[in-house]
């Protein structure tokens, strides 16, 4: 119960800073990730590498800040899950051309969500390559705990290495 009403809050403080900011510039973008597990893990059907798909919306905060939601797909395998995860997630970037940002997020399978949510550091690189069209290189460095992706007696802690591009398109 205490989880679910962090998830809740968590939830609601995002969509109020998102209403209460006056976005300078908008930049939606589609991605794709490779992640691996920094430990070898020993367990049927988990996979220890992958790609990934992200839907991502940037809103301007500043100059030299942005509010990133997305939303990653992983498939069946990820965390030992029998289905499809997807990971809503929220990040704070700060910079320009090259960036640092620290973010949050959950997993989400057909069994529910995991119990405990992943924390995220990010450095990237971003190129302007026309006038409102970006490219976006990144690395990541995610501290997971995936437990109940696969079933309730499932509690597998590994951290994970994610390299990404993503193309935005600024409005």
């Amino acid at each position: 119960m205490k989880t679910r009403c962090m998830k809740l809050l968590l939830v609601w403080a995002v969509v109020a800073v998102v209403l209460a900011t006056p976005a300078q510039a908008l930049r939606l973008g589609l991605g794709v990730n490779y992640w691996y597990t920094v430990d070898d893990i020993n367990v049927d059907n988990f996979d220890e590498s992958g790609l990934s798909w992200v839907l991502s919306a940037q809103m301007g905060l500043s100059d030299w800040s942005r509010l990133e939601l997305g939303v990653e797909r992983f498939e069946k395998g990820f965390g030992g899950s029998p289905k499809d995860v997807y990971a809503p997630q929220v990040f704070l970037v700060l910079g320009r051309k090259l960036y640092a940002a620290v973010g949050i997020g959950g997993y989400y399978t057909d069994s529910g969500w995991a119990n405990d949510p992943f924390y995220a550091l990010r450095a990237g690189w971003v190129m302007e390559l026309l006038p409102s069209l970006f490219l976006d290189f990144n690395a990541n460095y995610r501290f997971s705990q995936w437990d109940n992706l696969k079933d309730s007696n499932t509690n597998i802690g590994t951290d994970t290495v994610t390299l990404g591009a993503a193309i935005r398109l600024g409005f």
